[in-house]
């Protein structure tokens, strides 16, 4: 009888042995690595959204993708202009760091980036669309290697913002091929087709979708889209000046339809997750490298310190977030951290970001109630000086939003009493205490990225680059 129990005790233990050995090489679905995929569009504001409450634009699927995501309502773009936020969003690195302050210039291929470190787990990787970090001509080919910052399969351009004539380059050929069409929808085509390709493999992907709409120009949406919207219904924001009236209901109103556009695209990718039943295991990103000014403060474009050019959506859906609305302040540079923690990946000591993984899985207390923005060199004809643009650093907070310029204290914004920033409180003696604590906390964290806060033109010399008369680094078409 004893034998029997001794033999049936070390047959139990080998089973269980077995078992162990099984599921160290089949992992529960929960521990295999999650797909990373980043929806990332080019000048899109905040405020331009549904679930954002904007009564002109017709955004229905993200408006249910917010409704099933971390909503980080107060993101913003540190250095609100495309090729410093790209450089931040890949490197986890500030602007002044990794030195990409301006458009038009190359990131350092030695750079590590949230590309190859995934690759580096096992990764593939894949990067559609628009690039702007390659610096050697706007239309010019970019070879498979260290220029190409860790991406594997590539249908990219450095930039164009044609999108019924849109060119790119497939991963080794030096031949510039065509989008068929819009490219939004093309690009988001062959989106669809890489993740049915990839979604049973082995490996995790990786994919970041960059579209170039709804930047401007803003009258080349699909004529269906721009069908929707009535120019004389746009409501505006009551900080664009009445002369501007006519021409920003006409640029909003092809805007929108841009938006409307990409919302449709979207759709169509998520569907492609459900369909390859991929939508659980992966992480989705939904963003804007800055947002538009289209009028406000009586001013186009980015660059500037206010709400709708700084200020960005940044949705992220993952199986262990719960859906709400999350107050951090998150930049540019602490997309790199956040999406390699949230994937259970190590985030390289060379990224200066936060990681805000733990906080949004576990609800953990806000970190920081505090972040930066910055321009360290006003460039282009839509931003020069005399169009208001200004070298500045400034600090965000959950309330307030203060700048100063190189001549000291600029502006000053209380954003909940004050959303369209209207009322500067500059030297309001009312506002005395915390203009000056605004100031005390700016410095502070200016001193923690040995930011000088210098003239945009000493950092253009210390970093070696050409600029022409108009202090902005030309590029050829």
């Amino acid at each position: 009888m004893l034998a029997f129990t001794s033999k049936l005790f070390f047959g139990f233990l080998f089973v269980i042995l077995g078992l162990l050995i099984l599921s160290a090489h089949n992992p529960p679905e929960s521990e295999k690595p999650l797909n990373v995929l980043i929806l990332h569009t080019d000048q899109w504001r905040a405020q331009a959204f549904g679930y954002r409450g904007d009564p002109n634009v017709k955004t229905p699927h993200i408006d249910q993708l917010a409704a099933e995501s971390a909503n980080l309502f107060n993101a913003v773009s540190g250095m609100p202009v495309c090729t410093p936020h790209r450089a931040s969003l890949l490197t986890g690195k500030h602007p002044l760091t990794h030195g990409l302050f301006m458009n038009d210039v190359q990131l350092d291929t030695s750079a590590v980036t949230i590309a190859e470190v995934l690759a580096d787990a096992g990764y593939q990787t894949g990067y559609i669309g628009k690039w702007h970090l390659d610096g050697r001509g706007r239309h010019n080919f970019t070879p498979p290697g260290g220029r190409r910052q860790g991406f594997q399969y590539w249908k990219a351009l450095e930039c164009s913002h044609n999108y019924n004539n849109s060119a790119y380059y497939t991963a080794s050929s030096p031949e510039k091929k065509y989008w068929e069409g819009y490219d939004a929808l093309a690009q988001a085509e062959d989106a669809q087709q890489y993740i049915q390709e990839h979604a049973q493999d082995e490996q995790p992907f990786f994919l970041f979708v960059s579209w170039g709409t709804p930047h401007a120009p803003y009258q080349t949406a699909p004529q269906q889209y721009r069908d929707m919207y009535d120019p004389r219904e746009i409501q505006l924001h009551p900080n664009v000046p009445p002369e501007m009236d006519s021409m920003v209901r006409n640029d909003l109103a092809g805007y929108y339809a841009h938006c409307t556009a990409l919302d449709d695209q979207i759709a169509s990718i998520l569907q492609t997750l459900e369909e390859t039943r991929t939508s659980d295991n992966t992480i989705i990103l939904f963003t804007s490298d800055h947002g538009d000014l289209l009028g406000s403060h009586r001013a186009y474009k980015k660059q500037q310190p206010y709400e709708e050019s700084i200020r960005v959506p940044m949705l992220i859906r993952h199986p262990q977030i719960t859906p709400s609305e999350y107050p951090a302040l998150m930049n540019s540079y602490d997309i790199m951290p956040t999406l390699l923690g949230l994937a259970r990946q190590e985030v390289p000591a060379s990224a200066e970001g936060y990681d805000f993984s733990n906080y949004l899985i576990e609800e953990l207390p806000l970190p920081d109630t505090t972040t930066l923005i910055s321009c360290v060199q006003p460039f282009g004809q839509w931003n020069r000086f005399d169009r208001g643009g200004k070298e500045y650093r400034g600090i965000v907070t959950l309330r307030f939003t203060y700048t100063r310029d190189l001549n000291g204290p600029w502006l000053l914004f209380d954003n909940p009493a004050d959303p369209y920033q209207m009322n500067n409180l500059i030297d309001d003696p009312a506002y005395a205490d915390i203009q000056q604590r605004l100031d005390e906390l700016l410095t502070e964290k200016l001193k923690e990225q040995d930011d000088e806060f210098r003239p945009g033109m000493e950092y253009i010399r210390e970093w070696g680059y050409t600029v022409d008369a108009k202090e902005t680094v030309p590029y050829s078409p």
